[in-house]
């Protein structure tokens, strides 16, 4: 079994005990440790009742954001969202559980970004195609094999455009090659409604999955980066 749907599996079955509260964070998120077949990780856990309501998003729905955003990694071949479930037995109930990436959190996007610029244009489309409304640097991890991660989605995949990001780097740069293929493989799946459209429409709402993937026709049609209309909204906190 390849090592992705294995965390998966430990994921969805493991026993999770919660170990603390992990500071720096607007919602109640909790490290943990998940056992199960003889396998232990860290997992991070956002339990939906501990979600500071919000007026653009609806209450209980930032945990399956989450889970919706590493189908969509997944299902475009990124690869850089850690494996993530939703669990509805959790310790403080139903929520979303992702696999711990240990990092140095100094080594964040703007660090990494003097380094690998290159490595973020498909991070800037990803976020463009979730509608991802608050990527801070912060949210970019290294991990001790120098392989990139992202990180903390549940402010994605709203109807109306909330698109806040500190990646504008390629603004109205072309999409094309490589990129391009993978959001044509994206968009067949997400048309599908046996294959990630089905999924993101429960874990969402129909509304929401039709939005995906009109971003991601309007992105195939236009085949540039976006740009923002004057000043490029940013998150706050930058990191």
């Amino acid at each position: 079994m390849p090592a992705t749907a294995r965390a998966c599996e430990l994921l969805a079955t493991g026993d999770i005990e919660v170990l603390g509260l992990l500071p720096y964070s607007s919602n109640y998120v909790f490290l943990a440790k998940v056992n199960g077949q003889g396998a232990e990780a860290l997992a991070v856990y956002k339990p939906s009742r501990g979600e500071r309501p919000l007026w653009d998003f609806p209450s209980g729905t930032l945990a399956a954001r989450e889970v919706a955003a590493y189908l969509v990694s997944e299902a475009a071949g990124w690869d850089f969202v850690p494996p993530t479930v939703m669990r509805s037995d959790g310790p403080l109930g139903r929520g979303s559980l992702q696999l711990f990436v240990e990092h140095d959190p100094e080594r964040h996007y703007f660090v990494l970004v003097q380094e690998r610029l290159e490595d973020f244009a498909s991070v800037a489309l990803f976020d463009a195609v979730i509608n991802n409304a608050d990527r801070k640097g912060g949210h970019i991890l290294e991990d001790a094999q120098a392989r990139m991660w992202v990180v903390d989605h549940g402010l994605c995949f709203n109807v109306a455009d909330k698109l806040r990001t500190v990646i504008w780097a390629f603004c109205e740069e072309p999409i094309g090659g490589p990129l391009r293929e993978r959001l044509v493989l994206l968009g067949a799946q997400l048309a599908d409604d046996g294959e990630l459209g089905g999924r993101l429409a429960e874990l969402l709402s129909r509304r929401e999955s039709a939005a995906t993937l009109a971003r991601v026709e309007s992105l195939l049609t236009i085949d540039r980066f976006p740009s923002p209309q004057g000043e490029a909204p940013l998150p706050w906190p930058l990191v």
